[in-house]
């Protein structure tokens, strides 16, 4: 990449921050406990559901992908933060902040259609049930996650490539404490028009596409559970689809005021960020397993069943003895 005057710019300076040393062990522990969670609950999720039969149906095969996709989404970005702040020098390379926009675009990307993908189980499940299996087959289940990651690493590959043929001037230091795709237009000396408008398109047609296919399967499913007459069965098929909202306004919402509001300060910026990248993947699964009976119930399942193996074990180690 390189300037006008031979120079070449080989790595951005990343925002840090705190400069308080203090500060920083707190931030250090703090996101690394984030972190940590994030793992522990997106690694169980998928397990909970793998091992117990109650949960073998699609909607809790969407769920497993959506704690996978958050587990790379967390990857992606708190490595790196965590690094930094043990860092006196706070920098990444060109290419490794490429590869991170990549990824944060990819796995983003993926997780919009996803959620898309759940509303529009949730649809069936309650608007046409007793078509529910026929219409969710295995075949159609594993489609639609395989076209929603088809469709998100396509929307981040066209924006790369773009982006991958900039030129940068001498002011690299990065106004973000990660790769942002915006903040690397704004430190280029090139020609940013061409990569905004896609940027802007793709946005529009990924985001506002997904969104909007949610916004249509919650008003049939809403039509069809005010046509219910029984409180109790209004209330039970709401029940089913309260978790996925709380997922779906978390992401969306930390999501558009991240990048759709760039006139944000720079403090609120970091709290849009902070909660788009590294607190909604952790919020999913706590979420999930908070507010849904059934996977609670497997939990304990699995829980007690480990128990009783571990018991049983121990038992037979002692009469061995």
């Amino acid at each position: 990449m390189a300037l006008g005057n031979n120079s070449i710019i080989t790595e951005f300076i990343l925002r840090g921050l705190s400069a308080d040393p203090h500060i920083q062990v707190l931030l250090f522990v703090l996101f690394l406990g984030i972190y940590l969670m994030t793992m522990m609950g997106n690694l169980m999720m998928p397990l909970v559901i793998k091992v117990d039969s109650h949960l073998h149906s699609p909607m809790y095969f969407f769920l497993s992908h959506l704690s996978f996709i958050d587990f790379c989404l967390s990857s992606v970005t708190v490595p790196k933060i965590l690094e930094n702040l043990l860092s006196q020098r706070i920098s990444i390379s060109v290419e490794r902040c490429l590869t991170q926009v990549f990824f944060v675009f990819a796995t983003g990307g993926t997780e919009a259609c996803l959620l898309s993908v759940m509303a529009y189980d949730r649809y069936v499940a309650i608007c046409h049930p007793l078509i529910y299996r026929k219409i969710m087959s295995k075949q159609l289940c594993g489609g639609l996650v395989w076209a929603s990651w088809g469709l998100g690493s396509l929307d981040s590959l066209i924006n790369i490539l773009l982006a991958w043929n900039l030129d940068f001037c001498k002011a690299h230091v990065m106004p973000h404490f990660s790769c942002e795709l915006p903040s690397l237009f704004s430190l280029s000396c090139s020609d940013v028009s061409q990569n905004f408008a896609v940027m802007i398109c793709s946005a529009i047609l990924h985001a506002f596409g997904t969104l909007l296919l949610i916004f249509f399967s919650y008003a049939r499913i809403i039509s069809t559970i005010l046509s219910i007459s029984s409180t109790i069965g209004r209330r039970k098929a709401f029940s089913t689809c309260s978790s996925h909202l709380i997922a779906v306004s978390f992401f969306y919402g930390s999501a558009f005021l991240c990048y759709l509001m760039p006139t944000l300060s720079s403090s609120l910026e970091f709290v849009f960020s902070t909660q788009y990248s590294v607190v909604t993947p952790l919020v999913n699964p706590l979420v999930y397993s908070l507010k849904n009976k059934e996977i609670k119930a497997a939990l304990k399942r699995m829980l007690q069943k480990g128990f009783t193996v571990a018991q049983i074990a121990e038992n037979r180690q002692r009469m061995n003895g």
